[in-house]
């Protein structure tokens, strides 16, 4: 049995997270309350050191750094893919349109021959 025992949220962590969406919030309080009077490129370029900032600070926490270790980990598993050829690819796409348009004509078909039928048996086609 494969148990895992939960990560101890530490208050320094919680603080951390709380400070940085008061930071995101007051950062995008700021870009708008400073419409009238600064550049856009200046409230842009402070909105996006604000956001730098809560992200530097955000993987000092416990879960920051387990999205960084996932995120590390994600791009090792990348690596590992194999990818198709382009031959593979243009073929394996050519078949799948083939099967839509035959799909697509069958039922096309099978819904003409039912029209047909209830036409028929309702007696408004002859």
């Amino acid at each position: 049995m494969n148990t895992q025992a939960e990560a101890q949220t530490s208050i320094l962590d919680i603080v951390k997270q709380v400070f940085s969406v008061v930071l995101v919030v007051g950062g995008v309080a700021a870009f708008y309350y400073f419409s009238e009077q600064v550049q856009l490129i200046y409230r842009v370029l402070g909105l996006v050191v604000v956001i730098g900032a809560v992200l530097g600070l955000m993987f000092t926490t416990g879960l920051g750094r387990s999205v960084w270790s996932f995120m590390q980990e994600s791009k090792i598993e990348v690596r590992k893919i194999v990818w198709p050829t382009k031959d593979e690819t243009t073929r394996t796409t050519l078949l799948v349109f083939a099967m839509v348009t035959v799909v697509a004509l069958i039922l096309w078909l099978l819904d003409m021959f039912l029209f047909w039928g209830v036409r028929l048996l309702t007696g408004q086609g002859g």
